[in-house]
């Protein structure tokens, strides 16, 4: 090893520290570590032991320098603060960031967390090979910036916009809304609203049109409602409490945005309904929000672990140049997860 002073941790090991003790050029080193040139196996492999044996770590900023990599990827979404932050911040969005994370490590990649800007002008400022688009809407800021910069992209979610084919992770919108549709007609609703984001998100495209499907085959009368993102939970509680008042005989609401169905929750009680009795809640997402609501909301198990790393997949396999623009991934499809805001009669026992 290289001498320290006194005193003194000893310093790292360097290329030249490899090349004088293996007896070859730094070059050699170089081209032996890193898998190029043409070196003979027997030397390669007597150069990785003798940098195993120094300890020696290669400088993975002048490795990326050389190869004109950042070897990192970003998560970006353009949904607002109100949706992606508050309790939700350590939900959907973090959820996704923190299984992404994990795959991207085991492929030698860091993962760039962007947060949920409207412009996308954050991502001018990060260095990144490509990006994960989280639910995309149409003319998304995110992927127009990303567009403007030549990076490539997949998306968690369905794209929407026709300007260009994406790979995609299919996160199942129509039989989200299916699955909990379902479960509120199973459990007694006659009169069910939709609350969706007045957005063109798929969640909310491919919802509207499950609903429909489903009020023309059981004979409900449609009741379909949006309100802004941007409004959180406050427009989740004005736009329900509106629902209440202009359907008195409501007995329902499948409001896909987790922030929104809080609000909704709220706006049942203020009306004087009780909940689940007179008035069901159920959401999408299976997150805090929906845990920790009064009382707990049914909501659906997407499978969100499994999502992200496909995503990732999905992305470095485009960074190869070995995934079509038209690839499509699907992950488990949705589970509902019963609560107490929509269970009005007891689940099935199992006889053991």
């Amino acid at each position: 090893m290289p001498p320290s002073g006194s005193g003194a941790s000893p310093r790292p090991p360097t290329i030249a520290d490899v090349a004088r003790t293996a007896g070859v050029s730094r070059t050699t080193v170089s081209h032996a570590l890193n898998g190029l040139g043409k070196v003979d196996p027997r030397t390669r492999e007597r150069i990785k032991q003798v940098a195993a044996e120094l300890g020696y770590r290669p400088n993975l900023r002048a490795q990326r320098l050389r190869r004109g990599e950042a070897r990192a990827i970003a998560l970006a979404s353009s949904m607002p603060f109100a949706v992606a932050g508050g309790p939700s911040r350590l939900g959907f969005y973090m959820e996704v960031a923190a299984a992404a994370a994990e795959s991207a490590l085991l492929h030698d990649y860091a993962l760039v967390l962007v947060p949920p800007v409207q412009s996308g002008a954050a991502l001018d400022s990060v260095d990144i090979d490509g990006a994960i688009v989280v639910e995309p809407d149409v003319d998304d800021a995110a992927a127009a910036r990303l567009r403007q910069r030549g990076l490539p992209y997949v998306a968690l979610g369905r794209p929407v916009s026709p300007d260009e084919a994406v790979p995609y992770v299919d996160l199942h919108g129509a039989a989200v809304a299916e699955a909990l549709l379902t479960h509120l007609r199973e459990q007694g609703a006659r009169r069910p609203a939709l609350l969706v984001g007045s957005g063109d998100r798929h969640s909310s495209v491919d919802a509207r049109a499950a609903y429909e499907r489903l009020a023309a085959e059981y004979g409900w009368q449609p009741i379909v409602a949006s309100a802004p993102e941007s409004g959180g939970e406050q427009a989740g509680y004005e736009r329900c409490a509106a629902l209440l008042a202009e359907h008195p005989d409501l007995d329902a609401v499948c409001a896909l945005v987790d922030a929104f169905a809080v609000g909704a929750l709220r706006a049942v009680r203020d009306s004087g309904r009780a909940v689940p009795d007179d008035v069901m809640v159920v959401t999408r997402y299976d997150g805090l929000r929906a845990r920790t609501a009064q009382p707990p909301l049914t909501a659906v198990d997407l499978h969100l672990d499994r999502a992200a790393a496909a995503a990732v997949d999905l992305l470095l396999g485009r960074l190869r140049g070995d995934t079509p623009a038209e690839a499509v991934v699907t992950v488990p499809p949705p589970k509902v997860i019963p609560r107490e805001s929509s269970l009005r009669t007891p689940p099935p026992t199992t006889d053991r």
